[in-house]
C-alpha cells in the first residue's frame, strides 16, 4: 500500500522560516553571479556538524510535532526549500539535533518550492519568500510571509500551540475591508452592522482553521491547540465576525476587538507560537513581540 498524508495536518515550511539561516543567506545576497551559489553551499557544508540556530517557525513546528505519539501521527512537517540538496544535510542534520522528526523535504536550488503543496496537500505553508506565499495563496493554500526577525515565542506553555489570526482577509474574506479602504469607518460599522446576521465568506486562513480544529478534537493527553481572533473591529462590527464563526462550528478561545489599537502588546501578552495579519503595519507591531507572518492576501496586498 502506497504511503499517504491523507488525514493529516500537514506543515510545509522553508529552511529559514525553521532555522535562523540570515547569516548564511547575507553571504548569498551579497555575492556575485553564479559564485554567490557556490559559496553559500561551500559555507552550509562546512557547517555540516554546527546545528542551525532555531528561527521563528521553530517553536510552532516542534509543538505541531509532538501532537504525534505512539497511537497516531497526526502532523507532518516537509520543508520546502529554494536551498540546494548539499545544503538540505545541513537541514536535516538540524532537525535532528533538535529531535523534530521531520522525514521529508524538496530543495530546488533556486527554484520556487511551492509546486509541490498540491501533492502535499498541505494546510500551511511558511516561507521568507513573498513570491512563494503570494504564489500559494494563488492555488489556495493557507500561506504566510515569516519575518525573519520576529521575536521567538514565549518558552511559557510548553503544552499549547496558540496560534492568533487577523480576521478580514485572513480568516474571512476582504469584504468588509473593501468597505473601510473605499468609504471610510462609519459606513464599514453600518455596512457590518446591516449583516450582521449574514456570515462572512470564507477568507484564505479558514481551511487551516478548520484542521487546527480537528487536530484539538482528535487531542492528546498533554497537548492542546489555543486559538486567538485579534482583529482591528470594534463594536457593532464584532457581532458579524462572531457569528460567522459560529456558523462555520469552529470555537476559537480568545476574541480581542481592538478597534485600531496596535497589535502588538496584546499579542505580547497572549505569547502566540505564530500570529497572522494581511497588514505589513500590524506584522511590524507584531513582530517585535511574538513570531508573525504577513498574508499576501486582499484588498490591502495588490499584486
Amino acid at each position: 500500500m502506497a504511503t499517504t498524508l491523507d488525514g493529516k495536518l500537514v506543515v510545509a515550511i522553508s529552511s529559514r522560516a525553521l532555522f535562523d539561516f540570515e547569516e548564511e543567506n547575507q553571504v548569498f545576497e551579497h555575492g556575485e553571479g553564479l559564485h554567490k551559489d557556490r559559496a553559500y553551499m561551500d559555507l552550509q557544508l562546512n557547517r555540516l556538524e554546527l546545528p542551525a540556530k532555531q528561527g521563528v517557525a521553530f517553536s510552532l513546528v516542534k509543538k505541531l510535532l509532538a501532537f504525534n505519539d505512539a497511537t497516531a501521527q497526526r502532523v507532518e512537517v516537509v520543508i520546502l526549500s529554494r536551498n540546494d540538496p548539499v545544503s538540505g544535510m545541513r537541514v536535516f542534520r538540524s532537525a535532528q539535533h533538535y529531535g523534530l522528526a521531520i522525514e521529508r523535504g524538496s530543495f530546488t536550488r533556486g527554484q520556487p518550492p511551492w509546486r509541490y503543496l498540491k501533492p502535499l496537500h498541505a494546510n500551511l505553508f511558511l516561507s521568507a519568500h513573498l513570491s512563494d506565499v503570494r504564489a500559494a495563496l494563488g492555488a489556495g493554500v493557507p500561506a504566510a510571509q515569516v519575518y525573519p526577525h520576529s521575536a521567538h515565542a514565549s518558552l511559557a506553555h510548553p503544552n499549547e500551540v496558540r496560534i492568533a489570526f487577523d480576521g478580514d482577509a485572513v480568516l474571512f474574506s476582504d469584504e468588509a475591508e473593501r468597505i473601510y479602504q473605499a468609504q471610510g469607518l462609519t459606513a464599514f460599522h453600518q455596512h457590518e452592522k446591516d449583516k450582521a446576521t449574514q456570515p462572512l465568506l470564507a477568507g484564505p486562513f479558514k481551511p487551516l482553521l478548520d484542521a487546527l480544529q480537528r487536530l484539538q478534537q482528535e487531542g492528546t493527553p498533554t497537548m492542546r491547540i489555543r486559538t486567538a481572533l485579534v482583529t482591528a473591529r470594534s463594536a457593532p462590527a464584532h457581532e458579524r465576525a462572531i457569528r460567522t464563526l459560529m456558523n462555520w462550528h469552529i470555537d476559537v478561545d480568545e476574541a480581542m476587538f481592538l478597534g485600531g489599537l496596535a497589535k502588538g502588546e496584546f499579542l505580547r501578552e497572549f505569547e502566540p507560537d505564530f500570529f497572522f495579519d494581511d497588514q505589513t503595519g500590524h506584522i511590524e507591531s507584531a513582530a517585535r513581540h511574538v513570531p508573525s507572518g504577513h498574508v499576501a492576501s486582499g484588498v490591502s496586498n495588490p499584486a
